[in-house]
């Protein structure tokens, strides 16, 4: 799996900004999937099934530093955490495009005083190519949100993920944000807020991820025959 260079900027986002956590991404408030601080897997365009189990949280431990309070938790959203592009909204195989998964999060914070929170976040992406998928250029969208824990968004900005396959089937790609927050006062700590991670998708798309759903190569075809059972042997004479 192809690993391309990370990017690196800063986000800087102020409160206000947008009203209502439920617009984090057509998710209706589900806050159900964890970080974690490795990825690996490669998410290619036949890795989704049409079951119902859904993968257990991954959460991963934030970096501790000698901060004025603790950080903030980080989350990928459980409803944005894949993009499944289906033609025709069908779970086949032939109908796959362009596919990717948000595979993990590390990130660290840091503040002291009065001061803003600085959040450094590393995004793992797994991206791949299904039958329907038209070129090695595919240029995703995801987003980064911070919210009051439980409660209102308080900003969100959308970013540009854009991937060259290079005729492989999937490519792996990481991402370097910063994201400064800042504090009313030194009586506001890390734990009042959540950073959310997820794709810009379809409310179709989220709805895939909701239900869980996820798509194997081997789906839709027939399961192998039971053994037929040994015959019986005659009584001994």
């Amino acid at each position: 799996m192809r690993r391309l260079v990370p990017a690196l900027s800063a986000l800087i986002l102020m409160a206000g900004v947008l009203p209502d956590v439920a617009h984090a991404q057509y998710s209706g408030g589900q806050q159900q999937q964890g970080s974690r601080s490795r990825g690996g897997q490669q998410q290619g365009g036949d890795d989704e099934d049409g079951g119902s189990t859904r993968r257990p949280p991954r959460q991963g431990t934030l970096r501790q530093q000698a901060n004025a309070g603790p950080c903030p938790y980080v989350k990928i959203l459980y409803d944005a955490a894949r993009y499944v592009e289906l033609a025709d909204n069908r779970a086949a195989v032939a109908n796959v495009g362009y596919t990717g998964e948000i595979e993990g999060v590390t990130a660290g914070c840091s503040y002291k005083s009065d001061e803003p929170i600085t959040v450094q976040m590393n995004i793992l992406f797994d991206l791949g190519r299904g039958q329907r998928a038209t070129g090695d250029q595919r240029t995703y969208r995801y987003w980064v949100a911070v919210t009051e824990r439980n409660a209102a968004v308080l900003a969100k900005e959308y970013f540009d993920l854009p991937v060259d396959f290079q005729g492989q089937p999937t490519a792996s790609v990481q991402e370097e944000r910063t994201i400064v927050i800042p504090r009313k006062d030194v009586s506001v700590s890390g734990s009042n807020f959540e950073v959310l991670v997820g794709f810009d998708v379809t409310p179709d798309m989220a709805a895939f991820n909701r239900d869980g759903s996820r798509f194997r190569v081997n789906a839709g075809t027939a399961p192998a025959p039971a053994p037929a059972a040994p015959a019986a042997q005659p009584p001994a004479q």
